[in-house]
């Protein structure tokens, strides 16, 4: 059968030996290496060179190094930020943030922390205690700090075996953050000024070591046109669609590209720019600058709210995420669980991938390639145990966008 008459120049786009060298040349400069002559004095000038080519994931099973399962603690109404009374206490929950909390933790934290009731510093506000180290404690905490509180955290498990560790990390601040029926215009002016306040945070984290937050390029792939749809059934409510409507000034938009100006075997993909955390890398500076502040973490379980009351504090942040179900009683929240294979790290491979139809993404991260996939049935699904057929199948459907690698 006659092969598609772009099939090889699609392969040729993935990088294949030392043609790197050619392709991060920052100019070409001279004539046979592409420069564009200048038609009155004949003289060549320098053109930028073309986008690298991409590296071709080596997605096989034998290269998964790790199996992680987080619980998204999904409310339909949202995030629960409120402050309530425990016996001669304040308790501030913050909890419920589906797949947003690393997202919305700053700006979560920031309102979470306007309802410490300022009239009653004169009998011990000044020390707030924190329940909780994941994305949402850890932020909270200095949060606090910064405010000018002494700040203690109470916790049964620190990074990286809190349930926030095992997140994908990138910036996806409306990812099951309430069901479209509970998604007002209060709610969404309230979504929006915590997920812009945790904009403005992450920039400040750009470029510090470790790379706790950089920016990475990806791509959205699908089998028919973006307009259509996809025909997956994920047994899952609806979700709103904020951030394209609210937050589209806050990073590039995504460009539609033809098939000639992308290398998968795909017909329809968009090129996108998304925030991505390195949670390891993240999680230890949290920590680290929280220490170095003065703070204390005190390795405690609790198993009663009543059990919080016997606390030296008189404020008392709740950021046990999932955790609040069992220790509040709160059957609203729901959890969703998802799974992450991580590939060894692979020099080159800093783009994302997802994958419309398939369930499938995959994030770039500086501890491997994360590759997620969302199965039905994870809604409503609190069981953490590691599923790993689940991932080595998608593994293979990842290998599938790379068939010239398959074929070597």
């Amino acid at each position: 059968m006659q092969k598609p008459a772009h099939s090889s120049t699609k392969r040729r786009r993935f990088l294949a030996g030392a043609s790197i060298a050619l392709a991060t040349a920052p100019f070409v400069r001279n004539a046979r290496a592409g420069g564009i002559g200048d038609e009155t004095t004949g003289a060549v000038r320098p053109t930028f060179a073309p986008h690298a080519p991409l590296v071709p994931i080596d997605a096989h099973p034998d290269r998964i190094v790790s199996l992680n399962v987080c619980t998204r603690p999904f409310r339909a109404q949202g995030p629960r930020i409120e402050a309530v009374r425990l016996g001669g206490k304040t308790l501030i929950h913050n909890y419920g943030h589906g797949g947003s909390g690393w997202s919305l933790s700053w700006g979560s934290a920031r309102a979470a922390l306007a309802l410490v009731p300022r009239d009653r510093r004169s009998i011990g506000v000044q020390s707030i205690a924190v329940i909780g180290c994941g994305a949402i404690g850890l932020t909270s905490a200095l949060t606090a700090q910064r405010l000018g509180f002494r700040t203690r955290i109470y916790a049964s498990e620190r990074p990286p075996d809190v349930r926030s560790s095992n997140a994908s990390g990138v910036w996806s601040p409306d990812s099951r953050i309430c069901t479209t029926e509970f998604s007002t215009r209060d709610f969404e002016q309230r979504w929006e000024a915590m997920a812009r306040d945790s904009f403005r945070m992450y920039q400040s984290l750009l470029g510090l070591p470790g790379d706790p937050v950089e920016w990475r390029d990806g791509y959205v792939l699908s089998d028919v046109p973006f307009d259509q749809t996809t025909n997956v059934e994920s047994g899952e409510p609806d979700y709103p669609d904020l951030e394209s409507r609210l937050l589209s000034d806050l990073h590039p938009r995504s460009v539609a590209l033809t098939p000639d100006q992308h290398p998968f075997p795909i017909p329809f993909a968009r090129r996108y720019t998304q925030l991505v955390f390195n949670i390891s890398a993240y999680a230890r500076m949290l920590m680290d600058d929280f220490l170095r502040a003065g703070g204390e973490i005190v390795t405690r379980t609790f198993e009663s709210p009543r059990q919080l009351e016997a606390l030296p504090e008189h404020t008392i942040v709740n950021a046990t995420g999932y955790g609040a179900r069992a220790l509040f009683a709160d059957p609203s929240i729901v959890p969703v669980r998802g799974q992450t294979a991580r590939l060894v790290p692979q020099p080159g491979v800093d783009y994302g991938i997802t994958y419309r139809g398939h369930n499938l993404s995959v994030v770039p991260r500086r501890d491997g390639i994360l590759v997620q996939a969302q199965a039905e049935g994870d809604f409503g699904n609190a069981d953490t145990t590691p599923d790993r057929a689940a991932s080595d199948a998608a593994v293979a459907r990842l290998a599938t966008l790379f068939p010239s690698r398959a074929m070597s």
